[in-house]
């Protein structure tokens, strides 16, 4: 039992989704000096004066928590040591100055790897059947496959991975039944890893979209893979292929691929965009050929609990004065997406 005491930022939903009944009374277990107010309630009273009335320690995040302010002053003498982001991203929550000044940020890390890959699984194989077109248009009329049917199975594909972080790796694994040959594109990455998930190293962009069947576009966002798929490189990727980005929307040319699919030899199955939400008049939308989804990649509904756990353990092993998994340094933030 600690005598700190934390906040909790969540919104109704996030708190039952996140730390459902047990895990919230583990929590209490924990920490039993522990203030729940909503993102509204942020909004309402300013961060300046919950944090000086409070004065909690530790902070639990999610998605709709309001920003911390961009004050230096503020991020030094506010007292809060430890910040538990339950979700990802922690770009547009936390400012470069209170890591700065000293805050321990940790996020979901790799713990939820396995569930965005999934989803990955999945663009692959609707994508590969068409199944987004085929939907609507059942839905919509009378349709039935005809002798131009052009369907695809995954087994045997060459599918290409662009990044090759927790999410690729846990696909890898993901796609081993189907007897596919993958390569990626991860300068960074070291042989020794790519040995050990039998996937073989492109040397260019290039390489990897001219001789794949499948590109999944994983690269995390940064200044230098903003815009970095570009309509050379989709025109690529071999007729009847599919790209599937399930990463950054923005890593992505929007209207070169607009442009390529438009032109019938590329299908597409997305789940980010460079702005989201996609735009009601985005070309995107009257595309047959492009499977969409928006933004579902993360944790299920049902699996969210998942990452609410690993900040729990976070948050236990921070209270015995071990450091927190997934931290959040500034050069991590400074490449994060």
């Amino acid at each position: 039992m600690s005598t700190r005491k934390i906040l909790v930022v969540l919104s109704e939903s996030e708190k039952s989704d996140f730390l459902p009944e047990p895990m919230w009374n583990e929590l209490k277990r924990l920490v039993p000096d522990l203030v729940w107010l909503r993102p509204e309630d942020i909004v309402e009273q300013s961060w300046a004066n919950v944090l000086g009335q409070i004065k909690p320690t530790i902070m639990v995040s999610g998605w709709k928590t309001p920003p911390l302010p961009d004050e230096a002053g503020l991020a030094r003498e506010s007292g809060l040591e430890y910040l538990c982001h339950l979700p990802g991203s922690v770009r547009t929550l936390v400012p470069r100055v209170w890591i700065e000044a000293g805050l321990t940020v940790s996020n979901w890390g790799s713990s939820i790897s396995h569930i965005v890959a999934e989803c990955g699984l999945m663009l692959i194989i609707s994508g590969l059947r068409r199944a987004g077109y085929w939907n609507l248009a059942m839905h919509n009329g009378p349709a039935w496959k005809g002798a131009d049917l052009d369907t695809q199975s995954i087994f045997g594909r060459r599918i290409g991975i662009h990044g090759f972080g927790a999410i690729g790796r846990c696909l890898v694994r993901l796609l081993e039944p189907f007897s596919v040959k993958i390569s990626t594109y991860s300068p960074s990455i070291p042989e020794s890893i790519l040995e050990e998930f039998s996937v073989r190293r492109s040397s260019s962009l290039e390489e990897l979209f001219s001789s794949n069947d499948v590109i999944v576009e994983l690269a995390p966002l940064t200044p230098e893979t903003t815009g970095i798929v570009t309509e050379e490189l989709l025109r690529m990727i071999p007729d009847n292929g599919l790209f599937v980005n399930l990463g950054r929307g923005a890593t992505v040319d929007e209207a070169a691929l607009e442009r390529v699919c438009a032109e019938g030899k590329l299908h597409a199955a997305l789940d980010v965009y460079t702005i989201e939400p996609l735009p009601a008049d985005s070309r995107l939308r009257s595309l047959k050929n492009v499977l969409l989804l928006p933004h579902l990649g993360g944790p299920t509904v049902d699996q969210r609990q998942t990452a609410g756990a690993y900040g729990l353990a976070n948050i236990e092993r921070y209270i015995r004065g071990e450091q927190p998994e997934s931290l959040v340094t500034i050069e991590i933030y400074d490449r994060a997406s």
